[in-house]
């Protein structure tokens, strides 16, 4: 009698999935096949950065390659194949016509809206779908929803050092008697520090750069041909595409910026857009390396004398600390959560975000730096480019998008929850407790000039003087500061940790309040944020 062999599969791979150690992988036979796809919608349904969609489809033919030669069944479709059907969910439906798969499988994705779009295909298809979880990470979506369950707050310090805890990093002891190495949790009093007018001593390492290969030359071409219109420059691509790469990358980091990353882990200084950051970030978000390997070099490098305990904390937190947390936020808070906009803001973002065009140096620098390169790293993230939007009255949707197109890490689990929460402070719970104006921050991330005055030199080469909110030279990040103050003063009455700012608006007289708010109004209008907005 004749064996009947099993039906065959359809293991998705989508190009934020690029782990070979993947259980997918692993659970696929020989009569399965890998469908990687590469679809204009990814670069167009948000306007993606040229960097950041050659680095997607790079790695991803690097690592089809890679599956091929380990004698994986590979349906592999190109940006400029003939019948490329230019999105997912048409493509996922052609490689069933064509297959006739018995189960479509996955891992967990990175984004709501592509979940939501392979239920529609299995639920339009009638094949059965099954979606695993997503193994590289180090909490599961349940973990964290148990940890979250009954917290009005939602504070990372708290979940950072549970992850301590449960994975060993930098403790001392086991169990519930172990102790943070060093008798902190961290060690922000020691960090965050700027360079002085002086900048950088010594000068940072220029970090490691890779020259395009025949298949990344190849996707600039394609791209070329489908997608011209991509925001940001592609010139200077130079970004990890395959996993010996990656590795590279972070043998570099830990060698040569790990030491000083702790302390001016916010310090900015122009030219410098990288500095001692381990620009690592796109490379873990593709799945090239994983949070494991990363933290467990830093460490040694800690035990060896050749990295300080407050550099390689800092890394460590960013790792176990914030990325777990936001990940864990975004699948906990829903599909909606894009939605929020707690604060109601309503502006559109101004066109230099696109151009770079403007007289606003610090702004100049660290737009400009993205459109170079698809990077900057978290301090221009969240105190320049997004707090000038936040301040400024931007939509948050408007800010999230940008941050998920023009940054060659952008995916949405990560970029949403940081742009919603961390930088525009819009994602207050439907019906939170009096008091709580946000979800992952306690208080908006906002600052004056003087903030990026004291942890930069962009101010030096300014026309405005960061220290002034009236007349000619009055900074414009300066005049929307304290106007945002005013302007959402009932909304934030209730925050605590807005009790101190509030007191120096409160020593403002009512002419001086009125002068901000119409200087405000007049920039808003003149930068083009001013407008009816057609966002919900």
């Amino acid at each position: 009698m004749a064996i009947k062999s099993a039906p065959a599969r359809l293991g998705i791979v989508f190009g934020d999935q690029l782990n070979h150690d993947a259980a997918l992988l692993h659970s696929l036979g020989s009569r399965d096949t890998v469908l990687m796809m590469e679809v204009a919608q990814e670069s167009r349904h948000v306007p993606s950065h040229a960097q950041r969609t050659a680095l997607f489809l790079s790695a991803m033919r690097h690592f089809a390659d890679e599956l091929t030669k380990r004698k994986h069944a590979v349906r592999y479709i190109n940006l400029d194949d003939a019948k490329n059907t230019g999105s997912f969910e048409t493509e996922i439906a052609r490689a069933v016509a064509a297959l006739k798969p018995s189960e479509i499988v996955c891992v967990q994705p990175g984004e709501w809206r592509v979940l939501e779009m392979l239920q529609r295909v299995a639920s339009s298809t009638g094949i059965a779908l099954t979606v695993l979880p997503d193994d590289h990470f180090l909490t599961t979506p349940e973990e964290f929803a148990a940890w979250a369950k009954d917290r009005s707050a939602l504070t990372m310090e708290f979940f950072y050092r549970e992850q301590r805890r449960k994975l060993g990093y930098l403790m001392e002891g086991s169990g519930k008697s172990a102790k943070p190495v060093g008798g902190e949790w961290n060690f922000d009093k020691e960090n965050r520090l700027p360079f002085g007018k002086g900048g950088p001593s010594p000068r940072p390492r220029a970090p490691i750069t890779f020259k395009p290969d025949k298949i990344t030359l190849a996707v600039l071409a394609a791209m070329k041909s489908v997608l011209p219109e991509l925001p940001g420059k592609s010139q200077s691509f130079a970004w990890p595409v395959t996993r010996k790469q990656a590795l590279a990358a972070l043998d570099d980091f830990i060698t040569h910026r790990l030491a000083k990353f702790g302390p001016f882990e916010d310090a900015m200084w122009t030219s410098e857009p990288i500095l001692y950051h381990s620009a690592l970030s796109s490379s873990l978000n593709l799945k090239l390396i994983n949070p494991k390997e990363c933290c467990e070099q830093a460490i040694a490098a800690y035990n060896a004398g050749k990295a300080p305990l407050q550099s390689v904390e800092a890394f460590i937190r960013q790792l176990i600390g914030w990325r777990e947390f936001m990940r864990g936020v975004y699948w906990l808070e829903g599909a909606t959560y894009a939605n929020r906009n707690g604060l109601d803001q309503r502006g559109e973002l101004p066109n230099f975000y696109w151009s770079g065009d403007t007289d606003m140096a610090c702004m100049k620098a660290c737009v400009g730096e993205v459109l170079d390169t698809g990077y900057g790293h978290h301090i221009q993230r969240l105190m320049v480019t997004g707090n000038f939007a936040l301040i400024s009255g931007v939509h948050p949707r408007a800010v999230s998008d940008w941050y998920l197109g023009m940054f060659v890490d952008g995916i949405d689990w990560v970029t949403l929850p940081n742009a919603l929460g961390m930088v525009m402070h819009a994602d207050k719970r439907p019906g939170a407790a009096k008091g709580v104006t946000g979800l992952v921050g306690t208080k908006p991330y906002a600052a004056s000039g003087k903030y990026i005055q004291r942890m930069s030199n962009y101010c030096a080469g300014c026309r405005y003087d960061p220290g002034e909110r009236a007349g000619e030279k009055a900074c414009p990040v300066t005049v929307f500061y304290w106007d945002f103050l005013i302007r959402t003063r009932k909304q934030l009455a209730g925050n605590q940790r807005m009790a101190m700012i509030y007191k120096n608006v409160d020593r403002m007289t009512p002419q001086v309040m009125t002068q901000v708010t119409v200087d405000a109004a007049l920039l808003r209008k003149k930068l083009g944020i001013d407008g009816a907005s057609t966002r919900g």
